[in-house]
């Protein structure tokens, strides 16, 4: 019987020697131990994000005043700023609404397949916004902050909780299958934070999902002894370098994601194979029947298979270790709108998105809790800001910062609840002095992690950074008791 280090040894030619010093460094443990601040009820993160703008309205909140008085001319009572003019008459929701689970909550028709996990759901309908523009919105969601320079979310958690699996990264992104949303990576970016706590890009279900973790086709003279040799070569000379540079961060980093990398060549491809999956848990996501070709136009059943993909990448690579995984619907190119961004037609961009994502998250909720993983996992479904509940061109909504939805479940959250109800239109919240800031989720799932927000900082630029700002509340209603 080899010994792990021997084992290790033998297939350092394959994986290059900086990532088998790395490997052999952790020989005791994969995990980085992380210093708390209070004991966590979850360890893990996955984000949804629905680029674009999704309509709350339409979805998740109903509000009866919208089918009272649909077709009338709308009038909030005080001059309101819109972002395209999309002040035209009351629009009712465009979907009929049903209950669902002992909860009672009212779901959307696209939306129905949440119905099967809505009691593990905490709605919360009043959360605010600071900017109606894409950009600046996305950028609050995913860092915290306005402007770019800033680390994304799973950035602060990586940096803050460490990694559970060194052979893969702690936090990873999964873009929409079209392109990336506003923004593109700076959503993700570590900015100041190490380099190594920036997201790693994957596209499951592509001949490619991780960029440059082989060899390019054309590069056919490299080989195991030639790689070896470069590696090796490469950890002698960023050697030297590093010592000379002491106080420098930043070569660390650069010698930890080549490390990364090495050891991806190894783990990512287990990670990423579906084809162990048993058929049962295929159906579950809709990925039993994959269509052969694409239609050029949105669907529901292409959205289901594209969405359920990543819903099912991040099973697998939450089990394996990963810490944070975001998942992205919807992106910033072209026109007809492909994603939530629904100034012309809600009916036509809303509905298959709305499917495939419902779909896809009710399975890796369902999936996430018969493995037992439901129980440290928090997952937050969100979006940069609301639709107005007044219509534009008659068949769109224009944007509504000043009041959308975010769902939490998972991680000791309490589910089958709605928190901080919007008003009668789902315009502002009811209580207009007490509405749920961004900083407020972000507190929260940071609380639940077993972390402080107002103590995980780093100074920069003489200023304590934080992922809150100066900001944010932990969200107590929602935490299960």
């Amino acid at each position: 019987m080899q010994s792990r280090r021997d084992f290790l040894q033998n297939l350092g030619q394959g994986v290059g020697s900086i990532a088998l010093a790395g490997l052999l460094a952790n020989d005791g443990s994969a995990a980085e131990k992380a210093v708390l601040h209070h004991p966590p009820k979850a360890k893990r993160v996955i984000q949804l994000f629905m680029a674009g703008a999704a309509s709350a309205i339409d979805l998740f909140d109903f509000k009866p005043e919208l089918v009272k008085h649909h077709g009338e001319m709308s009038d909030f009572g005080e001059p309101v700023e819109a972002f395209q003019n999309g002040l035209g008459p009351w629009l009712k929701p465009i979907w009929d609404f049903k209950p669902y689970g002992n909860c009672g909550k009212l779901l959307a028709e696209p939306v129905a397949e949440l119905g099967k996990v809505v009691d593990e759901l905490a709605f919360v309908h009043n959360v605010v916004g600071k900017t109606g523009v894409h950009s600046q919105a996305t950028l609050l969601h995913a860092t915290g902050f306005q402007l770019p320079g800033f680390p994304g979310m799973g950035s602060w958690c990586s940096y803050g909780l460490g990694s559970l699996n060194d052979n893969l990264p702690t936090f990873v992104v999964l873009p929409d299958h079209r392109g990336l949303a506003s923004n593109g990576t700076k959503n993700w970016d570590s900015a100041f934070l190490p380099a190594q706590h920036s997201g790693t890009v994957i596209y499951p279900g592509t001949e490619t999902p991780i960029a440059d973790l082989y060899p390019h086709k054309n590069g056919s003279y490299i080989n195991k002894t030639s790689e070896a040799a470069a590696q090796e070569l490469l950890a002698k000379i960023n050697g030297q370098h590093a010592t000379a540079r002491q106080t420098d961060a930043r070569l660390e980093s650069r010698i930890r994601s080549y490390e990364l990398a090495a050891k991806m060549q190894l783990a990512a491809p287990e990670a990423l194979d579906f084809s162990q999956e048993p058929e049962h848990i295929l159906k579950l996501y809709g990925l039993d029947h994959i269509p052969a070709a694409f239609d050029k136009e949105i669907n529901a059943r292409e959205e289901t298979v594209h969405f359920s993909r990543k819903c099912l990448a991040a099973r697998r690579l939450l089990e394996r270790g990963v810490r944070f995984v975001q998942i992205w619907s919807g992106n910033d190119n072209g026109f007809p709108r492909r994603n939530w961004d629904s100034h012309e037609d809600v009916q036509r961009d809303h509905g298959p998105l709305a499917a495939g994502m419902a779909r896809g998250a009710s399975a890796l909720i369902q999936d996430l809790k018969q493995r037992g993983l439901l129980d440290d996992t928090i997952i937050l479904w969100t979006t940069e800001f609301g639709r107005m509940p007044s219509s534009q061109g008659g068949k769109g909504r224009d944007h509504n910062p000043y009041c959308f939805t975010n769902w939490l479940c998972g991680g000791g959250i309490r589910g089958g609840v709605s928190h901080g109800p919007s008003d009668q239109w789902g315009y502002k919240p009811l209580d207009r002095d007490r509405p749920t800031q961004v900083y407020d989720i972000h507190a929260t799932i940071l609380h639940q992690l077993g972390l402080d927000h107002t103590r995980l900082t780093v100074r920069h630029n003489g200023i304590d950074r934080r992922l809150t700002d100066v900001h944010g509340h932990v969200i107590r209603e929602l935490i299960a008791t």
